[in-house]
């Protein structure tokens, strides 16, 4: 069949440049000193038997991170980046990942740890690897790159072929023929990528081997001596050889054969590929890269990519001899010296070119081009490769295992300088993002429906669960998020039931609410929207308001929505208690927007240097919200005898919100082992009246320490806020952070620890 032929007669090009995407990429959890880990693998990161995206490949501190399948590379490099936040995160704070594929300082063989699982039948083919290749060996980490068409592509290809070829017969082939030319010119993408130039003596002590471009793609790599026995002519001869080496115990298992190119089904049998056809294909022979955060740059998979679809593109189809030949040439380039010309030069120029043809003329954008530029650029320039790069590094007055500690410490700090924020997916509302992060953590399968509207989907052990916006679940109910979101509704409800909550009067019109201010303007109130989140919109008067400014704080709410409340104010503190499947789990005090004076800024400049703390941002990006200087805030300093521009005495405490909303400006102070049990009994109580799983309770209380009882009520109900954001509660000001995320997992999955 003539694949070629059939998509340019049927203009499938845009169909043929799309595919699934992933990455598996290992590496050694390394000491401060750049030892091997000898800790066990972290608990934190739950059961290995189903984690899908943080495994351990030989030993315990072998980490290996999977990317699930991704339609775009730029998707796929937004996975990598968090499972690295992950992880970085997780392991112990001493340790990072060690960014080079040849080992760090390595123990005694005896002293390399196999990895601890409970599946008997792992540990006993690591250890039969162990006796035939060496622990040490097994410690050589590298990249695997996923590649496969899309399902769309292959059903337009079904339609238009004219022979009468099965389906999985002529999928198997476009495959193996990919394959095939990979071998060919696998050795480009060493003297490339190629970033194993040396290795540590307790890994490989041979001092008669100089720089190399590659030695894991070397002959003193990790790899099976009898890859070039496989046929890729045919999937039989590919099956039948797998099996053989089985059935003579060249290989323990199928899983043991390590050709630089692998064909993936359904299953890991080898066999099912002639019923089921290649689902992917998986190819091995990539190095670390030290200088990228994630081991393996989004530019290289760039390359990859347009490398696999030249492959298949191109009239050439090698055959096994040919394979030889490229398992040989690779073996050649992974020796040279890092700073002198390929021997092969004018063949790997030729083939970029043919590469850049290809991309030219399947259109995939100036993005692919400049990086096959470089790639030509740098076949004339060897001194400026990855591996010559990180000699040029040891040799000014730094060992290998000094630079090694130095790019893995500086890689875990990328990870580590934001800790609220989870890589690749910065975009998102922070309460999504800490959930995220916990479930990558504990391997619950995750997938984001709709970055825009926080919509995640959910799967551990075949249960499904969907989630937006970090704790809105199918726990509660669609009319449960009415009642919260109208505070009239919510008010009527409470009242009914005896609990204290301020009085007032609802208004849809601005002429009805001016009419009220004969009475409002006779005691301390507060005018809000009726349906509101975050405190927007609000206004609180602890004086009596003037007819000017109750004016102007109807206006402020009406912005907000159709109907308004004025109330009374109630004295007290205002706190936070976020209820969570009937449960207080954490009660927070949040002090409204304030500024302490130095006696030399005026208040604007002393908002500007506080909003320059790392974890104040915008729109629910981080922890903490900046402190705005509008209309609601001139107004607040007016009542304090204040303008922006006003110079405050040292100490002098300035407030910029009557309300306390993190959200606006506030600052959070964790309370919820001081709170008296009263009071969370009674959130707790109010939630199960309310009939809601997640909510957060707003109640005022002039002292949380004195308890509250039927004949004196110690409280008051604000609100009950549906969403009730999660950040403000996992970084604190002062007091304990509290991980509510993780208990919004626990209530959908409750056994997912235990597993």
């Amino acid at each position: 069949m003539n694949l070629k032929k059939i998509i340019k007669n049927n203009n499938l090009e845009p169909y043929f440049t799309k595919g699934y995407f992933g990455i598996e990429k290992e590496g050694l959890r390394t000491d401060a000193s750049g030892y091997l880990s000898q800790t066990n693998h972290p608990s934190a990161f739950g059961s290995r038997s189903h984690h899908p995206y943080v495994q351990t490949d030989f030993s315990e501190a072998q980490l290996e991170l999977v990317t699930p399948p991704q339609d775009t590379l730029k998707l796929q490099y937004q996975w990598l980046k968090a499972l690295h936040d992950v992880v970085n995160k997780t392991i112990p704070e001493d340790e990072f990942l060690w960014p080079f594929s040849m080992a760090n300082v390595l123990p005694e063989e005896a002293d390399i740890p196999i990895i601890k699982v409970k599946e008997q039948s792992e540990i006993d083919y690591r250890k039969k690897l162990a006796e035939k290749y060496g622990k040490k060996k097994q410690m050589i980490s590298g990249v695997h790159y996923n590649f496969s068409f899309t399902a769309e592509f292959i059903d337009k290809i079904n339609e238009k072929k004219q022979l009468d070829s099965d389906k999985n017969e002529w999928i198997n082939n476009m495959y193996l023929k990919m394959s095939r030319n990979f071998f060919r010119y696998q050795w480009i993408l060493t003297y490339l990528f190629g970033a194993s130039p040396v290795s540590h003596p307790t890994l490989l002590d041979r001092s008669e081997i100089g720089p190399a471009r590659s030695l894991r793609n070397s002959a003193y790599g990790y790899h099976n001596t009898f890859s070039e026995n496989v046929s890729y002519e045919s999937i039989e001869n590919y099956i039948k050889d797998i099996e053989d080496l089985v059935k003579n115990e060249t290989l323990y298992e199928e899983r043991e054969y390590y050709g630089s190119s692998r064909l993936r089904g359904a299953g890991k049998n080898v066999r099912q590929l002639v019923n089921n056809g290649t689902r992917y294909i998986e190819l091995r022979s990539f190095d670390l890269n030290p200088f990228d955060p994630m081991g393996f740059s989004y530019e290289q998979s760039l390359l990859v990519h347009a490398y696999l679809l030249t492959m298949v593109w191109m009239d050439e189809d090698n055959r096994d001899e040919d394979v030889k030949k490229g398992i040989e040439m690779n073996a050649e380039t992974s020796l040279e010296n890092p700073y002198d010309y390929s021997k092969y030069k004018e063949e790997g120029i030729a083939i970029l070119e043919k590469i850049k043809e290809t991309s030219q003329e399947l259109k995939l954008g100036n993005e692919y081009l400049t990086i096959i530029d470089e790639a030509i650029h740098l076949f004339h320039n060897p001194e400026e490769t990855l591996s010559s790069k990180i000699m040029d590094m040891i040799g000014h007055d730094q060992s290998y295992v000094e630079l090694g500690n130095e790019l893995g410490k500086k890689h875990k700090q990328f990870s580590m300088q934001k800790p609220f924020l989870l890589s690749g997916f910065e975009s998102m509302e922070m309460s999504t993002q800490l959930l995220m992060f916990d479930a990558l953590q504990l391997g619950i399968k995750t997938e984001v429906l709709d970055a825009n509207d926080q919509f995640l989907a959910f799967n551990y052990k075949g249960k499904k669960e969907y989630v937006r916006n970090g704790n809105m679940t199918s726990k509660d109910s669609y009319i449960s998020h009415w009642i919260m979101a109208n505070k009239t509704v919510t008010k009527k409800l409470l009242r009914d039931k005896n609990y204290s909550v301020p009085g007032g009067s609802e208004f849809s019109s601005f002429e009805e609410a001016m009419e009220y201010y004969a009475i409002a303007s006779k005691q301390s109130i507060v005018i809000k929207p009726k349906s509101t989140n975050y405190g927007i919109g609000i206004t609180i008067f602890k004086q009596k308001p003037s007819k000017e400014d109750y004016k102007e704080a109807l206006h402020f709410a009406f912005k907000e929505d159709d109907s308004i409340l004025v109330e009374e104010y109630i004295e007290g503190a205002e706190y936070r208690f976020f209820v969570l499947n009937e449960k207080v789990e954490a009660v927070l005090f949040r002090e409204p927007a304030n500024v302490v004076g130095d006696g030399k800024h005026t208040i604007k400049e002393l908002i500007d240097i506080k909003n320059q703390h790392p974890y104040r941002g915008e729109k629910h990006r981080a922890p903490l919200a900046r402190i705005t200087m509008g209309e609601l805030e001139a107004l607040m300093l007016k009542e304090q005898g204040h303008t922006f521009e006003t110079v405050i005495d040292k100490d002098e405490k300035v407030y910029l919100r009557e309300n306390s909303n993190i959200s606006t400006g506030g600052d959070p102070i964790d309370v919820t082992d001081e709170m008296h049990a009263s009071y969370k009994t009674i959130a707790e109580e109010i939630a199960r009246e309310l009939e809601v799983k997640v909510t957060g309770l707003d109640l005022i209380i002039p002292d949380m320490q004195e308890p509250s009882s039927k004949e004196n009520k110690g409280y008051t109900v604000i609100e009950a806020n549906f969403n009730p954001a999660m950040n403000m509660h996992a970084y604190v000001e002062k007091g304990k952070g509290r991980r509510l995320s993780m208990k919004v997992l626990e209530m959908l999955y409750p056994n997912v620890k235990l597993s």
